[in-house]
């Protein structure tokens, strides 16, 4: 279920690959089996990604990348949640500007509106849904915002 939403994603005047295959995502996800899906997904896409399993030292971890263009952050994680994550890595001068999508299982308004007002770029809900996906991710590395269920 989509969500209409116009506004322009913040920072937008940040560089985005001009093609997805150039782009570097890095996947914030505890689960596996859900990192796996996302893996093959984007690498079908040919979509390079790498993965840190909570959001605990996601900052350090992805100052050691050459570039990031886009995090998913799950929500739920150990250690750290993802609105923590989030919080460390709008003050790093490094990755302050980089794309991060919520995507979450506690997919609902409520949690779309919290995520907005946390700062998060877009929200995509679990269960994926292999069929959608690869345009959510096309729409947001172009800078369009995704705000979907």
């Amino acid at each position: 279920m989509a969500e209409e939403n116009t506004t322009p994603i913040r920072g937008s005047k940040r560089r985005l690959p001009e093609n997805p295959d150039e782009a570097v995502v890095l996947v914030v996800e505890d689960n596996v089996a859900n990192f796996v899906l996302i893996a093959r997904m984007l690498g079908y896409m040919g979509i390079h990604c790498e993965w840190k399993t909570s959001g605990y030292e996601v900052v350090e971890y992805a100052d050691t990348l050459p570039r990031v263009d886009l995090i998913l952050m799950d929500i739920r994680l150990p250690y750290e949640d993802g609105y923590g994550a989030l919080r460390k890595i709008r003050s790093s001068p490094t990755l302050k500007d980089t794309l991060v999508v919520a995507v979450t299982a506690e997919a609902s308004r409520e949690q779309i509106n919290k995520a907005k007002a946390a700062g998060f770029d877009g929200f995509i809900g679990k269960p994926l849904d292999p069929d959608r996906f690869p345009d959510q991710i096309r729409r947001i590395l172009r800078g369009e915002p995704v705000w979907e269920l």
